[in-house]
């Protein structure tokens, strides 16, 4: 009885059962990197676009109380008056 592609006569042996693998490898690792870093972007994931721009009132008003430019009350006082002007997106309407 012959073996895996004649390896008596000369043939690749079991060794020919490594390129499907390599090229299994290869194409996983394509797919890995495009979705690490092209894909991204396109989907609405937690990693995708922020959810506050960086230039809205509410972004500006959350680094003025992380750097203390502002006191917890104040905070709280103004980001009361925002939800009441722009409102939350999302709620029921």
């Amino acid at each position: 009885m012959q073996t895996l592609a004649h390896i008596g006569d000369g043939g690749p042996g079991p060794w020919i059962l490594l390129f499907p693998v390599i090229w299994a490898l290869v194409i996983g690792g394509g797919i890995a990197l495009l979705r690490r870093t092209a894909w991204r972007g396109r989907r609405g994931g937690p990693w995708g676009r922020p959810t506050v721009e960086s230039d809205s009132p509410l972004a500006v008003l959350g680094r003025r109380f992380a750097s203390g430019e502002i006191d917890e009350d104040e905070y709280w006082r103004r980001l009361s008056v925002l939800n009441e002007e722009f409102g939350r997106k999302g709620g029921a309407a």
